[in-house]
């Protein structure tokens, strides 16, 4: 469903269920296949350089940005596990900081649909709506029950290893990275905090966030009170509840993803086995990969942004910085 979001926003793969859940979110907008060949079918080829009332790529960039940060969370699960690397081992607790990272996702995740059951329910979505969450918690359940038993069982002695000069056990892995990471991701999960818990609410930086705001849609469905956009959107707000949905699910999707980066900069020590790298990589791995999916989807984005003089230049710079030195730390 994450990788669908984001390469085939609003096609149908679960039948009805998902049909009235791509409705409620509004995602089959832009999604066509009546040209053969030459359909979009909710792509990358979907996205116009020029933003309109009509086509509103800003909603359209959300759905995508969504998807991205959605694809990053659960691949940090798979890519672990499915790509086991040769110097780690599930008795020596290597995956623990990535499956206690990933049971608290799930049941953020699965806590914010229930708490829309009720609006799935008017849409007819209930069901879908339902299942993700269910999905999401039996998930959950099973990973920390494999957690449990592994923490409970007897584990093999740590042995003390020669560690890295200037380091000791409870030293962070790589101090280049948290840096990196408090100046970059601190800033998208401030963002993405005020997406989640004060939608519509600007922010006074980074620059143009009004701007991103209205392009995004945020001051229709969420209109801040007593504002010139409360009274001329806020009748119409309760209407798109879809909308304000798929928003806040891609600021809680970024403040997960950036939980796990924070966790493996700061919480995942050294350790007197030197095992701090191993546990990290296995985070940082994914997370290259999930940043490079954020940063191609805002590069396809920044022409539609600037059209709404919204200048994405300095958010993919950065972006791409991190990109970068994740990479390095992750397969060197």
């Amino acid at each position: 469903m994450s990788y669908r979001d984001m390469f085939g926003t609003g096609k149908i793969i679960f039948g009805s269920r998902d049909e009235a859940m791509l409705q409620f979110t509004g995602s089959m907008k832009w999604f066509e296949d009546g040209k053969g060949w030459k359909s979009t079918q909710g792509g990358f080829s979907a996205v116009k350089q020029i933003t309109t009332d009509e086509n509103d790529m800003g909603a359209f960039f959300v759905r995508k940005m969504a998807g991205a940060a959605a694809l990053t969370f659960h691949l940090q699960k798979l890519i672990p596990v499915v790509f086991q690397r040769s110097d780690v081992h599930w008795g020596c607790g290597h995956f623990k900081p990535v499956l206690m990272t990933s049971i608290l996702g799930n049941l953020a995740l699965a806590g914010f649909y229930v708490s829309h059951l009720e609006d799935f329910k008017i849409s007819g979505a209930e069901e879908m709506g339902f299942g993700i969450a269910a999905a999401l918690i039996v998930e959950a359940v099973v990973l920390m029950g494999f957690v449990l038993t592994t923490t409970l069982d007897k584990s093999p002695t740590i042995k003390a290893t020669k560690l890295p000069d200037g380091k000791g056990p409870n030293s962070i892995v790589s101090k280049i990275l948290s840096r990196t990471f408090c100046c970059v991701t601190g800033v998208i999960a401030l963002i993405a905090a005020r997406d989640f818990f004060f939608t519509g609410h600007e922010l006074p930086f980074p620059p143009y966030d009004d701007i991103y705001l209205e392009w995004t849609g945020a001051f229709i469905h969420s209109p801040p009170s007593n504002s010139v956009e409360a009274e001329e959107h806020g009748m119409e707000a309760p209407l798109h509840i879809g909308n304000k949905f798929a928003s806040r699910l891609l600021a809680l999707y970024l403040l997960i993803v950036s939980f796990q980066k924070f966790t493996s900069a700061f919480l995942v020590r050294v350790g007197k086995d030197n095992s701090g790298e191993k546990k990290c990589k296995m985070f940082w791995q994914t997370q290259a990969l999930g940043n490079a999916f954020l940063l191609f989807t805002m590069r396809v984005f920044t022409a539609a942004a600037m059209s709404a003089s919204l200048d994405f230049r300095w958010h993919v710079m950065s972006l791409g910085y991190e990109t970068f030195v994740l990479a390095i730390y992750a397969f060197m």
